[in-house]
């Protein structure tokens, strides 16, 4: 019984950190703001996955407003088919 309570006292997580996760920001915020348009299709590429789908904001890192503005940009850019609907 005393090896197994020694060797979880070994290891001392409280001591040192695992890593240190950076909060993400919104790159349409700020003062140095990408402007959300529909015909800029480099920049909407960036928030769709390989299978075409819109990227959500916690994986992006997008506001909420600056989110639903985009999903429109998108959407536009798909009809006029300046985007294909699938990839």
């Amino acid at each position: 019984m005393q090896k197994d309570k020694n060797k979880f006292e070994d290891n001392d997580s409280s001591a040192s950190k695992p890593f240190f996760r950076r909060k993400k920001t919104c790159p349409f915020s700020g003062p140095e703001a990408i402007e959300i348009n529909f015909r800029d299709t480099r920049t909407l590429n960036k928030f769709i996955s390989e299978r075409g789908k819109i990227i959500p904001a916690r994986i992006s890192a997008v506001s909420a407003p600056k989110q639903r503005k985009l999903a429109q940009a998108i959407k536009r850019a798909r009809i006029l088919a300046l985007m294909p609907y699938l990839s």
